[in-house]
Parts: structure tokens; sequence; C-alpha cells
């Protein structure tokens, strides 16, 4: 992981062509944006509906600002990639790459196919829940097309951002940099939101939280602040999510809501939001300080896969197993924490209402901590590759 501090204006050479620099940010970077703060507003908004209310119809306001967003990206990513094709901006051509004869912005494509992807997911959802009844998973094959949907949108826009930031100069780099650390918070917020049913307080004690953590959350930290540049690019993107989990623990208790659906074990008469958010803003922070005092951007890629994927690791056992036991104390039965929020359908016996951890076998420690120290190396060495070929991303 790499903490270098990146000065050097960008070059905008690419192929032999010179390629004009951006005045402004794009338009359609905007558009992914705001599409990105919908999905996941109304992502969140959708997973807090359930545990408070239970599964309604399709046109749900939290489903209807994720298909928003849908709209808004397929729409927007198309109109780029025909204006792009068809139009006769020399410049817009040359910063395009060519997929099935269509030009446009790499972003542009993965962002397009974000959005049609989460528009055929909503109808298959209803679908599903028809052919297989009400009782929503989070993991299901729409919800899984809607996810992967989902993170074409974000990953989409990050390369969009990064495509103008690397031929930009000045103000505008720095804006775009701002925007790209944003985006970067978001995809983890969306990584966090995605593993909620691996890395609740109760698993906070088991391989199994580890295990969920170690798979995404390095490559993406990792691959924003290679592509990045800034020597606390990784506390940034960390912080954003943290600040997203904390105001929406705060928030979504202040408007009410009501079950609506059975069984219903706890009276709830407001939102429930979905718990405090992991401490990967700590981890994140000494990756930031420890790298370049240590010179490890100095060695192989794979060694400094090795050293900062079980130095994440380490550090996030060290703050959040000890702040795990806190979760389970009466001193986070509160407002501030949230641990006194519950599913409404949640069994009297379920180790959150127990505030008991899961019980975690020999096996499961003898395989699941081997695998989640693999996992934070393996995560971190493609998030190096990754970050790498973006910070040289033209298109």
């Amino acid at each position: 992981m790499s903490s270098t501090v990146l000065t050097a204006a960008p070059s905008s050479r690419v192929s032999g062509l010179t390629l004009s620099k951006p005045q402004a940010i794009h338009w359609s970077i905007w558009s992914c944006v705001i599409a990105s703060l919908s999905i996941l507003t109304g992502l969140y908004w959708d997973i807090s509906w359930h545990a408070t209310i239970g599964r309604d119809t399709f046109w749900t306001p939290a489903h209807l600002l994720i298909q928003f967003a849908a709209l808004l990206t397929a729409f927007s990513s198309s109109i780029l990639i025909f204006k792009t094709t068809f139009g006769g901006d020399q410049a817009a051509r040359q910063a395009s790459v060519n997929v099935l004869g269509f030009r446009g912005p790499m972003g542009a494509f993965v962002s397009a196919w974000g959005g049609v992807a989460m528009l055929i997911s909503a109808p298959f959802d209803n679908w599903w829940h028809d052919a297989y009844g009400l009782d929503v998973k989070i993991v299901s094959p729409p919800h899984m097309l809607l996810a992967l949907g989902i993170a074409s949108i974000l990953l989409g826009g990050v390369i969009m951002i990064v495509g103008q930031m690397n031929r930009a100069e000045g103000a505008l780099h720095k804006r775009l940099h701002q925007l790209l650390l944003l985006s970067g918070g978001l995809l983890l917020v969306l990584d966090m939101l995605i593993n909620l049913s691996q890395t609740g307080r109760f698993f906070q004690h088991s391989p199994v939280f580890y295990l969920a953590v170690g798979l995404f959350t390095p490559l993406l930290v990792e691959s924003i602040a290679r592509a990045s540049g800034w020597r606390w690019a990784r506390t940034g993107i960390a912080s954003i999510y943290t600040v997203w989990f904390l105001l929406t623990l705060w928030i979504f208790p202040l408007f009410p809501g009501e079950p609506k659906l059975g069984p219903v074990y706890w009276k709830v008469d407001h939102m429930i939001p979905l718990g405090f958010p992991a401490l990967l803003v700590i981890p994140a922070f000494l990756l930031d300080y420890l790298g370049p005092k240590l010179g490890i951007q100095n060695r192989g890629k794979w060694t400094q896969a090795l050293l900062l994927g079980t130095l994440f690791l380490a550090a996030l056992m060290a703050v959040q197993w000890p702040f795990a036991n806190f979760l389970m104390s009466s001193g986070a039965r509160n407002w501030f924490f949230g641990t006194i929020y519950h599913y409404y359908a949640a069994p009297p016996n379920s180790h959150e209402i127990r505030n008991m951890f899961f019980h975690s076998t020999a096996l499961l420690w003898w395989v699941g901590m081997p695998g989640a120290v693999l996992a934070f190396i393996l995560s971190t060495r493609l998030g190096i590759t990754f970050g790498n070929w973006m910070h040289e991303v033209r298109r």
C-alpha cells in the first residue's frame, strides 16, 4: 500500500495522442455521484424498512429512490455513449474507448451496464417473492443481480472520475480528487451494507466478521488510495463510511414506523437503524501513518500486500474485539451506540436480543482465521494492482 503523495502533473498522452485537458467536471460524473448517493440512501432505507415494517410493494419510497438512480445512470451513460459515438466532438472521441463499435469513457459503459442490471432486478425480485414467498433475505439471486448493478454504477463513476482527474490540473484536479474520495467512501458503505448479516456485533468475536471484512474492504480502500495518490486517502475513505453510518444511526429513529408483517416479537414505533459502524477508520489511519515511516511503498507488491494486509487485520482485531465487548454491555444501550434498536421479528432467544456473541467452534477458528489472513493479503494485493491501473486511466 503506497502512501506516497503524488504531486506531479498528470500526463495527458495516450497511445501517441495528446488528450485535451478538461475545463470543468463533466455532467456525467455528477449524474453518477447523485445516483450513488440515491442508491445508498435507498438501500439503507430499504433494509431499515424491512427491519421496521416488513416487505411491502415495489412502490415503497426506498425502492423508487433506488430505481431512480438506475434510470438516471442508464439514461445519462447511454446519452454520453451515443453523443461520443455519433457526435462530432473529436476531443471526446479521443478520450474514449471502443466497445462493440460504440465509443465513450470506459466508466460510462460500466455504469450503463449497472443501470440496466438494476432495472432488470426489480421485476426479477417481484417474481422471486411471488414464487417463493415474502420472507426477505439479503442473499438471493435478484438481490445479487441488484448488488452487481449497484457496484457497477459506483465503480463506473469512480473510473469516470479518475479518467478526467488524471487529465486535469490545478483546482479542477483537486475537486475531482475530492469526488474520488467521496465515491470511495460510498463504495465502502456499499460493501459494509452487503456484509451486514456477517458483521453484526454478535459476530465480532468470530472469524466470520474478519473474513467478511477481508474479502473486499482492503481491495476497495487500497485501490482508491492508489488512484488518489494522497497519503491520507485511506483515512478519508473510512471516515466517509463512518460518518454515513453514524448519521443514519442517529437520524432514522427520528421517523415513525411500525410492523405490518408478522410475526412481531418487539414493539416498534420508529424506523430501525442498522447498527454502529465498524472501527475501520483506526486501521486505515495506521496504514496511512505507518506506511511511509516503514518504507513499505518501496518494497515489492507482494511484500506490501503481506505487510499491510496483516497490519490491517491485526489493527482491526485490536480495536474491534474490545469495542465489541462494550457494544454488548449496558453502556452501549442508548441512542448514541444504537444497541437498543431491534428488528421487530428478531427471536427472543437470538444472539442480538440476548447480547451474546456467536460461539465459534475450534474448526471455525482453525479454518476461518487463516482464511481471514489470506483474504486481507489477497484483497490488498488486488487493490494494489487495480489502484495502480486506475492511476493511469485517461479515458
